[in-house]
């Protein structure tokens, strides 16, 4: 019988909770969080059962932990969004990153997909990991990018126009990986074949400033309509 991790030597412990992560991810993506087993991580990690009460808790709390340590960095790479660099950059150019680290994101193969295949997962089948998933990853991501959204449009606009505008740009990516079995078998090809994603880029984020710059337009330059009085009458009042 393998030995208990309270009895391992730190190095050793660290290895452990390292290859319990690993094999956590591998197999939440591939399964889900329901048909995953502690006894199958386990075994893929070569670990004893017991280690995943030591390190973790229990399953949901593995869960949680590999959501967050499989998180990528925040959109726009090394231009993180409470980046200095980032916060420098025209709307326009952070836009664009946004959309290529998303794409990136959806496009990943091997370990670094792990993250993605868990969240589509989970957008079909939430658990309670989403919550803090949510607060702690997407809202600030999400809010950042309507900040952008906002930048490009100029004044004039409420939250919910923002909102539905961001919304409407982040659904054109999710269409791409959500229904990609469909595309490919309309249109012959992977949508996100390496030789096609850079296309894909450029149509997203072109198409969506393009939509975004023509409703600004005519938010600014719309008049406000000016309520027209009665003219007054000319004609004497009738004493009553």
């Amino acid at each position: 019988m393998s030995r208990s991790a309270t009895h391992e030597s730190a190095p050793a412990t660290a290895a452990t909770r390292t290859q319990l992560l690993a094999a956590a991810a591998e197999i939440f993506a591939e399964r889900g969080f329901r048909n995953a087993t502690v006894r199958e991580i386990c075994r893929h990690a070569n670990a004893n059962v017991a280690a995943i009460s030591y390190h973790f808790g229990d399953k949901n709390a593995l869960y949680a932990a590999v959501l967050r340590e499989t998180a990528p960095a925040p959109a726009g790479g090394p231009h993180a969004p409470d980046s200095q660099a980032t916060r420098t950059l025209p709307p326009e150019r952070k836009f664009r990153l946004f959309i290529r680290e998303f794409l990136k994101r959806m496009t990943e193969k091997g370990p670094n997909c792990h993250h993605s295949r868990i969240m589509a997962r989970e957008m079909i089948e939430p658990t309670q990991a989403l919550d803090d998933l949510v607060n702690e990853f997407i809202r600030p991501q999400h809010q950042w990018f309507q900040e952008v959204v906002r930048e490009l449009t100029g004044p004039g606009f409420t939250a919910e126009e923002i909102r539905l505008m961001a919304n409407s740009v982040v659904s054109q990516i999710l269409f791409y990986k959500h229904c990609g079995a469909v595309i490919e078998r309309l249109q012959h090809r992977d949508p996100f074949a390496p030789e096609r994603l850079h296309q894909l880029e450029r149509h997203i984020t072109e198409f969506s400033l393009a939509a975004i710059h023509t409703l600004a337009a005519a938010r600014h330059t719309a008049k406000p309509t000016r309520r027209r009085t009665p003219p007054k009458s000319t004609q004497p009042s009738t004493p009553r």
